[in-house]
């Protein structure tokens, strides 16, 4: 066969092959080019899910008459120049193939009005075939409209699915556009009528775009991330562990302003929560990854959905280390204040919120103080308790030094304020501990709790200690893939730092001399290969870390208190205060909750007060 040149249209719909899969990619691109345009508010008309009819409506600066037939010709962008505009692109779109690609499987109309313009323009495209352009009556800003999507592809069109569905598709990216742009109104109908409406303009508060897009329940636990350092800047909302999702339906994405997948960052995400999310569950975020446009290659996917970083190790390490200090300050007791603001300083603000005097007298009951003969055998340190309570929560004026005798403190010390788990009044059935605070009543899971407590202690004290290695009596050979030698060879450094003491000894094979210490009992050449897969997709690997955690949460499960073991009420409240202080303690180590607060209001409610 010869070689010959396609046509024109030809070549179109073949890039509408990767450009439009469905209604909700014209939707997108459409959208995405009205951004650019620097719209302000944004209409979509939507018939039949969008298969029948899409039209987008802006107030952006529009385009000249002459340059329409430009706009649907292939590779005609204002966006870029030059390949340093390629380098540093800024804008939503700029590849020039949207137009084109949608005109050329639709029957497509484009009318727009710079402001300087006496009248519009129209053009029409059918199966992009293109017409002429007419004179047309219309407002400043452009209107797209495209009906009967793949009428002229019927083998593309039979792929579609139904009305419901297609619309479905738009109302999740249109929600995506949403959290990231809450400066735009968005207003949505569907088969003549209004379906949806995102309020725009620079008044409105990124958290109320919180409620409007992800609900009520996911603002109410939403931590506010806000972190900078070497150039970059993450920001946005990540939900406490106890918000987790079955699917990945609520995580969001948005490197510069582009909704996109990443999953050198969604690994990171996911090593930040391990600690802390009940297996299986997925956790949901909505963050903002900006750094320099240079760092970043957004011109890698055919839909732009995936980007390429050039310092992908230092962005994942990044992101991990910025969620996993976030999620380490969801101590219980802060989220009863309101969990929008603890991610950046969840200490001062329990200080502020709960600085209340306490009730009566401002003294706490007699029962409720510490003495030496109070003593317990749970290794809460029960007597020091109360100078680290007034160490967190009393004000800068009485942070002196606590005496080191165990006898009650005074009561202007650390009894002017209640603290975020109050204190306790009753054990319940040997397994949870009733408290009260400023607000209402608090229940405790108090094995959940302890193990916590001790599984921070555990990883704390092997910290400090680090990494061992235990020399093997007999070298072990292990069979590896020969890419999976080259990085043993290539990161022999990162793996002596793991503990794993490995040289090469064939083109796939590894002798491995040491292991490291505290997992010398488990398969050590399993481990290994999850170590190397992980140094080769994402160029370090925590799952030495996560081995090391999985037995220390083990020892801290075994050792932690059991159920229908009766404490007394010091007992029960050192197990309080050392919740307060320890990191993540809001939930236990496989990631269930460890407490649990009912307000007066709520309370009420269970009995028909005030009614």
């Amino acid at each position: 066969m010869s070689i010959r040149q396609l046509p024109d249209t030809l070549i179109n719909q073949i890039a509408a092959g990767e450009v439009v899969e469905r209604p909700a990619s014209v939707v997108k691109e459409l959208v995405e080019n009205a951004l650019d345009a620097g719209a302000q508010r944004v209409d979509i008309d939507l018939e039949e899910g969008g298969i029948r009819l899409i039209r987008i409506r802006d107030d952006g600066g529009g385009i000249a008459p002459e340059e329409l037939p430009l706009a649907v010709s292939r590779h005609a962008t204002s966006k870029i120049a030059s390949l340093d505009d390629l380098e540093t692109v800024a804008t939503l779109g700029f590849r020039g193939e949207a137009l084109p690609s949608i005109a050329s499987v639709s029957r497509f109309s484009l009318s727009s009005r710079r402001a300087q313009d006496a009248h519009g323009a129209a053009l029409q495209v059918d199966g992009g075939r293109v017409g002429e352009v007419m004179p047309r009556q219309h407002g400043q800003g452009t209107t797209v409209e495209v009906r009967e999507l793949f009428y002229n592809v019927p083998a593309r069109r039979k792929f579609l699915r139904a009305e419901r569905t297609e619309l479905g598709h738009i109302e999740e990216w249109l929600r995506s556009l949403a959290l990231a742009r809450p400066d735009v109104e968005l207003r949505v109908s569907h088969n003549g009528r209004p379906s949806r409406r995102y309020k725009g303009g620079g008044q409105l508060e990124p958290s109320l775009r919180l409620h409007e897009t992800l609900g009520e329940e996911f603002a109410r636990h939403a931590l506010r991330i806000d972190h900078s350092g070497a150039g970059l800047r993450l920001h946005g909302w990540v939900a406490q562990p106890a918000y987790s999702r079955a699917s990945a339906d609520q995580q969001y994405l948005y490197v510069n302003g582009r909704a996109v997948r990443d999953r050198n960052i969604a690994h990171a995400v996911k090593l930040a929560y391990q600690d802390v999310m009940y297996h299986g569950r997925q956790p949901a975020y909505v963050l903002f990854l900006e750094l320099d446009p240079a760092r970043v290659d957004v011109n890698v996917h055919p839909a732009k959905h995936e980007v390429r970083f050039r310092e992908s190790r230092m962005i994942h390490d990044f992101v991990f280390r910025t969620l996993q200090e976030a999620l380490a300050g969801t101590r219980a007791g802060v989220a009863a204040d309101g969990a929008g603001e603890m991610a950046a300083a969840p200490m001062p603000m329990a200080q502020a919120a709960y600085g209340a005097p306490a009730p009566a007298a401002g003294q706490v009951p007699q029962h409720l103080q510490w003495t030496g003969a109070q003593q317990s055998p749970l290794g809460l340190r029960v007597a020091e308790a109360p100078g680290a309570y007034a160490a967190l929560y009393s004000s800068p004026s009485i942070r002196s030094p606590q005496p080191s005798s165990a006898m009650p403190l005074p009561a202007n010390d650390a009894q002017d304020a209640i603290p975020p788990l109050g204190y306790a009044i009753a054990q319940l059935h040997g397994i949870y501990i009733l408290a009260e605070n400023a607000d209402g009543l608090i229940v405790v899971d108090m094995h959940a709790a302890h193990e916590r407590i001790g599984y921070e202690r555990l990883k704390t004290a092997h910290d400090g200690i680090g990494l061992t290695a235990q020399p093997l009596l007999v070298p072990m050979t292990l069979a590896v893939a020969e890419r999976e030698a080259d990085v043993a060879e290539r990161e022999a450094a990162t793996l002596t730092e793991l503990g794993f003491d490995v040289t090469r000894s064939g083109p796939q094979s590894l002798s491995v001399r040491s292991v490291p210490a505290l997992l010398a009992n488990a398969e050590p050449g399993a481990l290994l290969r999850d170590v190397l897969a992980d140094l080769r997709e994402h160029g370090q690997s925590r799952r030495v870390a996560a081995a090391r955690d999985e037995l220390l949460s083990t020892m801290a499960c075994h050792g932690a208190v059991r159920a229908n073991r009766r404490l007394t009420i010091p007992e029960m409240n050192a197990l309080l205060r050392d919740m307060e202080i320890t990191e993540r303690s809001g939930q236990c180590n496989h990631g269930r909750p460890t407490w649990a607060h009912f307000n007066l209001a709520e309370i009420d409610k269970w009995f028909l007060r005030g009614r």
